[in-house]
């Protein structure tokens, strides 16, 4: 749990990579050394080719609003303050979709097919959380 009660996400064998990543403020994907399909969630096999040979390529970071909703009700207490915000399905530029979260951005601007890109959420010494921001036009230059 984070200081404001929130849940954070184990880190297990599979995703210590991961998340000792994202604490740097980088985004991997995980990639099948076999078939070369990518992958998001860690997973202990490939999805497509059950290979248990995998390792992880940075992503640029960057993506594509694919779907996603504004949450206006709390599941729980300690996300009330943070109402409304959005909860979307990322399509990252490498090909696979991710959930977070889009933020620094009125939430009636969220869009599909809005490009974003990726920063990191500190919540502990050992988790960041990856999370999405529009781009901005000199980002894109």
């Amino acid at each position: 749990m984070t200081a404001e009660g929130k849940p954070v996400p184990d880190i297990l064998p599979d995703t210590r990579e991961y998340w000792e990543a994202a604490s740097r403020g980088e985004l991997l994907v995980q990639t099948c050394c076999s078939c070369g399909s990518k992958q998001y969630f860690p997973r202990l096999l490939c999805h497509r080719c059950l290979s248990e040979d995998l390792g992880w390529t940075k992503s640029s970071g960057m993506g594509t609003v694919y779907s996603y909703t504004v949450i206006h009700q709390a599941a729980h207490q300690t996300f009330a303050p943070d109402v409304p915000y959005v909860y979307a399905i990322i399509e990252l530029d490498e090909g696979v979709r991710m959930i977070s979260n889009v933020v620094n951005t009125d939430v009636s601007k969220v869009h599909i097919g809005m490009k974003v890109k990726v920063f990191f959420h500190r919540l502990s010494d050992t988790i960041s959380i990856p999370r999405f921001e529009p781009v901005q036009q000199a980002d894109t230059e």
